[in-house]
């Protein structure tokens, strides 16, 4: 690999193309159907596939054999489904052998569908208004995850270009990985027999601790989310005659929530919800929390005065990977304050969001969850537990040596610091299914959603230097994956 030809190369390609794709990407709400029930009559989602194939069609052209399709079933989002032979001795066909030996192919993940606006944008930004201010390239989708089909393309590109040789390489962009990838699983047996077997899995839909140094994911914590109704009355009374005599809704939900969580440390309190973290993950956590220090927590916009939950960096490190964690993402029953007089409401919701450690099975912790918030309610109240929803973490399989010293080589390389390793605490809820479906498969997630990038959130932004640096290590894996079988 000449380092200098693969980084002109990916520079020139962004700066033309690629950055300006984006930028007409970001411009379009293309929202995953959890958030656009009519994303179909909409057409946004098809408007997205249509530029990223656009720019992909001539790229595709120029690779022998390469082929590109938008895959449609019935009643789903679509999905990019890309093939490109392997290059270097013997051309492989779909589904064929490479060499004669054991089917040898690379997958390449990525999504195009977005979170939602959210408030909380800075004046003159927004989810929709693409805004390029030096290295940053502002808006919604564009980190989270519209970059990956450019720098995995682009990777395979750079090699073309220095002629390289690599696997037959199988690039699959989704449009529901927002909406907890549900159409995901049914393109993955539909098309089987042209996905085959990888032996490498490349994910780029991840975060990273900081833009100097390529960040592996080495686990996903699972999410177990349920809307929690309890309701007292028929009807709102005046809370004058009623106080002290009907319980209050939301006094008697956070009594309910207190059976999960000590409310005064934040500590999930069922043992059954934890798990041993591996010694093997305490170890790189704590080469991680080393690495980043103050910035794991002074990335977040603090109020004043406000102080993280530990002052241990390897804990704030085991504590968002590992450990269960609750959250309240949403509530109902709650006139606005201007309406708020004074009446005991007869009801209050909320959602809940429960992060599972890795290794523990969401519907294991959905159960689990179910049952102690419907176990004995308070004054007989009336518990309504709906939308339940549970999945499961992931953790990844153990680096094969060539597959480490690629990634050190590569960060190297690309950064000029050795990679770091760390558990995310958010879900990738695919990782799951495709590490049971590949159980003899490597894994490379990363991605470059870092300090500030916020994804999911306001000011949602795309570091352009970790992107490209991405790319180029992406390259460096693909070219090192296929030398592995040589040597």
């Amino acid at each position: 690999m000449d380092q200098q030809k693969l980084t002109q190369f990916i520079e020139d390609g962004w700066t033309r193309e690629v950055i300006p794709t984006l930028t007409d990407y970001i411009r379009i709400p293309n929202k995953s159907p959890a958030f656009d029930r009519d994303w179909a009559s909409h057409g946004y989602m098809d408007k997205a596939v249509d530029l990223f194939t656009g720019w992909a069609k001539p790229k595709v052209a120029k690779l022998p054999g390469a082929s590109l399709e938008v895959v449609r079933l019935p009643n789903r989002t679509p999905v990019i489904f890309i093939e490109i032979p392997a290059s270097g001795g013997t051309p492989e066909k779909p589904g064929g052998k490479l060499d004669g030996a054991k089917d040898d192919r690379v997958l390449l993940y990525g999504h195009l569908d977005k979170q939602p606006e959210m408030t909380g944008w800075h004046e003159g930004y927004g989810p929709w208004i693409p805004r390029l201010e030096g290295d940053k390239l502002y808006g919604r989708g564009g980190a989270d995850d519209g970059y990956a089909l450019f720098a995995a393309l682009s990777a395979i590109l750079a090699l073309a270009e220095q002629g390289l040789a690599h696997a037959r390489c199988v690039i699959l962009i989704e449009a529901c990985e927002e909406s907890s990838s549900s159409d995901l699983p049914h393109y993955i047996a539909h098309l089987a027999p042209r996905i085959g077997e990888p032996s490498l899995v490349v994910c780029l839909d991840s975060g990273c601790g900081n833009y100097d140094q390529l960040w592996v994911t080495t686990s996903l914590r699972g999410n177990v989310a349920c809307n929690l109704t309890v309701r007292v009355l028929t009807e709102g009374v005046h809370s004058g005659d009623a106080s002290g005599i009907v319980p209050s809704s939301f006094r008697l939900l956070r009594q309910l929530v207190s059976r999960i969580e000590n409310e005064n440390t934040g500590e999930i309190l069922p043992e059954e919800l934890h798990v041993q973290v591996p010694a093997d993950r305490i170890a790189q956590a704590r080469i991680a929390a080393s690495a980043l220090g103050e910035q794991l927590y002074k990335k977040f916009p603090f109020v004043p005065g406000m102080q993280p939950l530990t002052d241990d960096p390897v804990e704030m490190v085991l504590n968002r990977s590992w450990r269960p964690q609750l959250a309240v993402t949403g509530a109902d029953g709650f006139p606005a304050i201007a309406n708020a007089g004074n009446v005991l409401r007869p009801s209050t919701t909320m959602r809940l969001s429960l992060r599972l450690p890795p290794t523990l099975e969401g519907a294991k912790g959905a159960a689990i969850m179910e049952k102690l918030l419907k176990k004995d309610p308070p004054y007989g109240c009336e518990v309504v537990v709906e939308r339940l929803e549970g999945s499961s973490g992931w953790n990844a399989p153990k680096l094969a040596p060539w597959l480490e010293a690629s990634l050190a080589k590569a960060s190297q390389a690309a950064f000029g610091r050795p990679p770091a390793y760390m558990g995310e605490g958010g879900s990738i809820p695919f990782m799951d299914m495709l590490g049971k479906r590949f159980p003899e498969a490597q894994f490379v997630v990363t991605g470059v959603l870092g300090p500030h990038s916020n994804a999911h959130g306001p000011n949602e932004f795309l570091h352009i230097p970790t992107g490209k640096r991405v790319t180029a290590v992406v390259a460096q894996v693909l070219a090192d994956h296929h030398a592995r079988k040589a040597a």
